[in-house]
């Protein structure tokens, strides 16, 4: 902290400079002046926390110091010492935020206990303006994730709109008899590979970017507003409640700011002119199909318009055809037998005069089908929601473009190879390890017989479904796992059944029965006999012998 002394008196402010242990109180800075001209200056210059003044002054008088410091350095804290008992002065001070009023000669602690509460209350405003910044910091970051959200209900339910119009009139100025809208839809699945790599772990930031870019054109005039979606976080969304008939003019020239900051241009879908804000989901609608429909095979010039005209592309190409062919290359791990599959998927795909956005997503869909089927083939559908392999768990499509913004049909085809080769390698890992659990299990259960042991807790255990468990143990242990849990039991019995002194309740339980009656059905059935008649012909046996 610093401190300036004002006084005309060389002694005087010699006597306040002693009398006060300014390291104690955090002052490591101690100014002086003559007089208030020459003590406006430093202030200018070095911004003194705390200040001292007397108020008889040549130039500059106290009482005008005092002034000048309320009005430009209000965060100062002033304490004036004058050898005048005067009211007029003290309510000078007063007035003009002077912390206390000291007269000459200075009293040690009224001097040093005067500091202190200056200090007190220069910390305090310190405090009070940081927690001020901290906050307005925080509802900076927090508005805008507000709006996103408010204008995604009011895109979905414009219903909501009498309970949010004063908010929205504060903040946009959107009139209250304002009775056209349109929307406008900013995609982000075409986006070029290279914007795609640099925001691949943020693409919050990428959208938080681009929506700052458009919303600097649309708030320059109060035309409308861009948000991210929460419906879809590919797509930034833009409601216009102004100048809506020239809109599409405003996305060029939006879409040109966005090329001069990432040297990339985006696809927008434009819905036409509805009622606001009762018909918004409409426009969005129409925004959306215009998009949905557009052609990827060809370079468009990046808007597309809604009219009455579009109709949708439809197609008779189906993934589903190809995935029983995919399927076996997948299990037999041959490289040269997946691109194959691979490539008659893409010799089809390539026949196809246009692909749109709907066409990728039915194929999107059928492959997700498609993948689901493989991976219960190893596990449960609960174990296939928690399997977190790359592999596995689908992360939202990102079409592949070329420079030009057009389908890349080359990179999607090396992007697809790559996956189902990854995911080849997850299966066949996945095979040779249960193969190797099964195993396992039936080490488990000939250390567990005398447990309840149920498939349901055996698949729990080994995180694989009951019936890719009961298939697998028949064909790697040449019997069903229900056989092999009686077989392993009923032949510890009979180990049991030659101890004399046991009796049979209780060799039931110890191999896993809780029921003696059923264990003599299930041991009787087993070895053709009763136990009592087992442990007597085994007793007659050894007597014999």
């Amino acid at each position: 902290m610093k401190a300036l002394i004002v006084d005309d008196e060389k002694h005087v402010r010699d006597a306040i400079r002693i009398l006060v242990d300014w390291s104690s109180y955090g002052i490591h800075d101690v100014l002086e002046a003559p007089e208030g001209q020459t003590a406006i200056r430093i202030i200018e210059a070095e911004s003194p926390d705390i200040i001292f003044t007397d108020m008889l002054m040549p130039l500059v008088s106290g009482s005008e110091l005092l002034e000048w410091i309320h009005q430009h350095a209000p965060s100062s804290k002033t304490i004036v010492i004058s050898g005048h008992d005067d009211f007029d002065y003290v309510r000078h001070t007063v007035k003009y935020g002077g912390m206390d009023y000291i007269l000459k000669p200075i009293d040690e602690a009224e001097l040093n206990e005067a500091l202190l509460k200056a200090i007190n209350a220069r910390k305090s405003d310190e405090l009070i303006r940081s927690q001020s910044q901290n906050q307005n910091m925080t509802i900076n970051q927090i508005k805008p994730i507000y709006w996103d959200k408010v204008f995604s209900n009011l895109m979905e339910e414009p219903s909501i709109y009498p309970t949010i119009a004063n908010e929205l009139m504060a903040e946009f100025s959107i009139h209250p008899h304002t009775r056209q809208g349109r929307v406008a839809i900013l995609s982000l699945e075409t986006m070029q590979k290279k914007i795609k790599d640099k925001f691949a772990s943020n693409l919050d930031l990428l959208c938080y970017s681009i929506a700052n870019i458009t919303n600097e054109f649309l708030r320059k005039d109060q035309v409308g507003y861009a948000f991210r979606n929460w419906s879809n976080t590919h797509e930034l969304v833009i409601i216009a409640w102004r100048n809506v008939e020239t809109l599409p003019e405003l996305i060029k020239d939006i879409n040109e700011g966005i090329y001069r900051t990432f040297a990339v241009r985006f696809d927008f879908g434009i819905g036409t002119v509805k009622s606001f804000p009762l018909d918004i989901p409409a426009s969005y609608k129409e925004a959306n199909s215009v998009l949905k429909q557009r052609n990827l095979l060809q370079r468009g010039n990046r808007i597309y318009i809604y009219t009455l005209n579009d109709h949708p592309r439809m197609t008779t190409l189906h993934f589903s055809k190809h995935q029983e062919k995919i399927r076996l290359a997948l299990l037999s791990s041959s490289h040269e037998q997946i691109q194959t599959a691979v490539n008659d998927w893409f010799k089809d795909i390539r026949t196809v005069e246009a692909i749109t956005t709907e066409h990728l997503d039915l194929w999107i869909h059928e492959f997700t089908v498609f993948k689901s089927r493989c991976l219960k083939e190893l596990y449960s559908e609960e174990q296939v929601d928690k399997l977190s392999s790359p592999v596995i768990v689908s992360n939202p499509f990102i079409i592949p473009v070329d420079e030009e913004g057009r389908l890349s049909i080359p990179l999607w085809q090396d992007e697809f190879t790559q996956l189902m080769l990854n995911l080849s390698t997850f299966l066949t890992n996945q095979h040779a390890r249960s193969h190797n659990i099964i195993y396992e299990i039936a080490e488990y259960i000939q250390d567990h017989y005398q447990e309840d042991i149920a498939l349901q807790h055996i698949a729990e255990r080994y995180f694989l479904s009951r019936e890719y468990i009961s298939r697998k143990f028949k064909v790697e242990m040449n019997e069903n796992i229900s056989d092999f849990i009686e077989r392993i039991r009923i032949g510890k019995a009979k180990l049991l059944l030659l101890n004399p002194l046991l009796k049979i309740i209780q060799i039931a339980e110890m191999v896993g029965y809780q029921d003696e009656k059923y264990f003599s059905k299930v041991f009787k059935k087993t070895v053709g006999i009763s136990p009592n008649q087992y442990r007597k012909d085994q007793a007659r046996a050894a007597k014999i012998n």
